[in-house]
């Protein structure tokens, strides 16, 4: 005869929040422009300075 399974007694620790300035990726884009009209050219990646890379909120 085959076991049941039994449910894990332990609860699954809650996801902690995610950043809001970054949505929880680590990084925030800046848009860069150059030249004297400052025409867009594209987007630069860098670290989220609310949550230093981490992507969960700062307490």
């Amino acid at each position: 005869m085959a076991r049941t399974k039994t449910p894990n007694p332990e609860t699954p620790e809650p996801k902690p929040a995610s950043c809001e300035v970054c949505r929880g990726t680590g990084e925030v884009s800046r848009t860069v422009q150059v030249g004297r009209k400052r025409r867009t050219v594209g987007h630069q990646t860098g670290l989220c300075l609310n949550c230093l890379g981490s992507g969960e909120a700062p307490e």
